[in-house]
């Protein structure tokens, strides 16, 4: 780490790292001095250590106001899925973790696997800009995507329009199963939402530190340990980054 990367990273010799509320996995409680904690608070709170810094946490209710904020100068580093969308003006790294992402259906739905959700006349609930919305805005080609405000309202939108689906991270849809007696959660994964730390483009040197201290982080067992002192369950280690040959 070198004085230039330092000053890209924490300008006001404080280190705000963008945190989103929104996920139950990431983010599980508070301090109690009122700052959130979990996976996502354990990782910001490592770097702002590592770069000799205090950390000052700058919470936002979802994903998408997270990304928002970019180039605003709201925060310093971000803490959430890398999504093509996002990358355009965030940098980010290869993921620390990784959440699966699946459908749930209701009784008596002839939807048997992943692959038939995506045909004509299938409607799926969505957390609007969740990073796994965005991948199913690029990706699914014949379903209609029909969003809602928060993991709350996409279940609300699923149960009362009695939609053919409900799209969400595998861990909070076993809590939605449990509390609607019939539904199915399909085998499988449309995607693992990638979770990240970025910053905004523009400083090479910073966005190396930050992907060669991520890549340290799940070798080391630093990410591992956050997951178990934390009691996450479905919330799984990246794999190590592709290096470019």
């Amino acid at each position: 780490m070198t004085q230039d990367v330092l000053a890209a990273l924490a300008p006001r010799g404080v280190l705000r790292a963008g945190i989103n509320l929104g996920n139950f996995l990431l983010v599980n409680g508070r301090g109690p001095n009122g700052d959130p904690e979990g996976v996502a608070p354990g990782m910001a709170r490592a770097i702002a250590d590592r770069l000799g810094v205090p950390v000052r946490y700058v919470p936002y209710p979802r994903p998408g106001d997270v990304a928002d904020a970019v180039g605003t100068d709201a925060w310093d580093i971000a803490l959430i899925g890398a999504e093509p969308q996002r990358a355009e003006h965030i940098a980010f790294t290869a993921a620390y973790a990784e959440i699966e992402s699946t459908y749930m259906v209701p009784p008596g739905s002839p939807i048997a696997t992943i692959d038939q959700v995506d045909r004509p006349g299938v409607r799926i609930a969505v957390t609007a800009r969740a990073a796994y919305d965005l991948w199913l805005e690029r990706n699914v080609r014949h379903a209609t995507l029909v969003r809602a405000e928060g993991l709350d309202g996409a279940a609300r939108l699923f149960v009362e329009q009695g939609l053919e689906a409900l799209a969400g991270l595998r861990p909070r849809l076993i809590a939605d199963a449990a509390a609607m007696p019939g539904t199915r959660i399909l085998d499988g994964q449309f995607t693992a939402v990638q979770q990240a730390v970025g910053m905004a483009r523009g400083h090479a040197a910073a966005a190396r530190f930050l992907a060669d201290f991520v890549e340290e982080a799940k070798a080391s067992g630093l990410v591992a340990g956050l997951i178990a002192r934390h009691g996450v369950q479905g919330l799984s280690v990246a794999g190590p980054a592709e290096r470019a040959a």
